[in-house]
């Protein structure tokens, strides 16, 4: 796991053992509060058209980033709880994917 994301899960670690929240955090707990935090995101786009989506002032983007911290800090927890390293979950899914959906193919001249 890449030195920034050891040390941001450590300082989360320490957190919640500073705060004795250890209990709380079981894996279903912080599956559960994940999916919340993807929603208070997920709101912040309800309404907006897609070119709104794209063209955010920026107090709605600082809003809309601290959510993503919110989705970010709790996906660490629960990769941190199951022993599940973030960075190599997603470089294998990326590999998974680019064998899925290969580029086209250049249009034949």
């Amino acid at each position: 796991m890449a030195a920034d994301l050891q040390q941001l899960t450590q300082a989360l670690r320490e957190f919640a053992s500073e705060r004795n929240w250890e209990e709380f955090h079981s894996p279903k707990n912080l599956a559960s509060a994940l999916s919340v935090e993807a929603a208070e995101l997920l709101e912040h786009f309800q309404w907006l058209t897609e070119a709104q989506s794209r063209n955010l002032p920026p107090e709605k983007r600082a809003e809309i980033g601290t959510e993503i911290a919110d989705v970010f800090l709790y996906l660490l927890q629960l990769a941190d709880k199951l022993g599940i390293d973030v960075v190599e979950a997603a470089r294998s899914k990326m590999r998974v994917n680019a064998r899925k959906y290969p580029p086209p193919l250049p249009p034949m001249a």
